[in-house]
């Protein structure tokens, strides 16, 4: 029987999905006015969307990709303003990104992400955190997190050390510098980086070729290789939970101002001891 991908992926109203070849599913963040920016209510769907991955009988790989020139510009305003609010945002948020980051991890189903243009934030979790990451020329991966006044706790912590290495590591989050897409792949941050014009086809390739491989086999690698983020599961939960401390303190809203105003951000000169 046919598929149905209203039926089965409807309820997830800021993503969109097609099947690009057979077996293969491919989930688009779907906001290109605004550079695929997350929502809370995108963030709430891409938390839940991975149980409903691993659920499908007709898919044995998946392509995550943006809508038009940009994978994803990380959390909008409007939700870093609500973290920075309330109590209650901040708690919600921050089980839902802890969610996120297992739920990707714990996927049963191999995931190859398509990155495009900008890659930040939350939008860049999701990309970093499949199995696969395939980067074109003109990605530019930025995590956001220090440039906005907290913490790297996404996803950085619990990943990038394992990807790139420590140094590279804390270069690039603590100063917040954006990784092109061929020198990501240099320092092994992705997987592949190619021309803009092929990665469509190059994400679309290596999906097939893992859509037609032994399911067992490569779920069970999936799994195995995961361990090792699994054993790092405290350390990002400690990195989530020092970036909502950051969002209760005053160089988030210094940080959304300036960003608001296109300026260099002005942050209070001593941290707490």
């Amino acid at each position: 029987m046919a598929d149905n991908l209203d039926r089965q992926y409807g309820e997830f109203k800021t993503l969109k999905f097609d099947r690009p070849a057979d077996r293969v599913l491919r989930i688009i963040l779907d906001r290109p006015q605004s550079l695929n920016s997350i929502t809370a209510e995108m963030h709430r769907d891409l938390v839940r969307v991975w149980s409903a991955v691993s659920d499908d009988p007709h898919t044995n790989a998946v392509i995550v990709t943006g809508a038009g020139k940009a994978f994803s510009a990380g959390g909008d305003f409007r939700l870093v303003e609500q973290n920075a609010a309330t109590f209650e945002a901040r708690a919600r948020v921050f089980h839902e990104a802890r969610d996120l980051v297992y739920n990707i991890i714990n996927c049963q189903k191999p995931t190859i992400s398509a990155i495009r243009g900008p890659a930040v934030g939350a939008g860049l979790a999701v990309a970093l955190l499949c199995d696969i990451s395939i980067a074109s020329k003109s990605a530019r991966i930025i995590d956001g997190h220090t440039r906005l006044g907290v913490a790297a706790g996404d996803h950085a912590a619990i990943i990038w050390p394992l990807l790139c290495g420590m140094a590279k590591a804390k270069y690039y989050l603590m100063l917040c510098e954006t990784v092109r897409g061929e020198e990501a792949e240099r320092i092994g941050l992705v997987s592949r980086c190619v021309e803009d014009e092929h990665l469509d086809e190059t994400a679309l390739e290596v999906a097939t070729k893992l859509a037609y491989g032994s399911p067992t086999a490569i779920q069970w690698t999936k799994y195995t290789l995961n361990n090792w983020l699994r054993m790092a599961g405290p350390i990002f939960d400690s990195s989530a939970a020092l970036e909502m401390l950051g969002f209760s303190g005053p160089d988030v809203l210094e940080g959304v101002a300036s960003l608001r105003e296109k300026r260099a951000p002005k942050f209070s000169s001593t941290a707490p001891t």
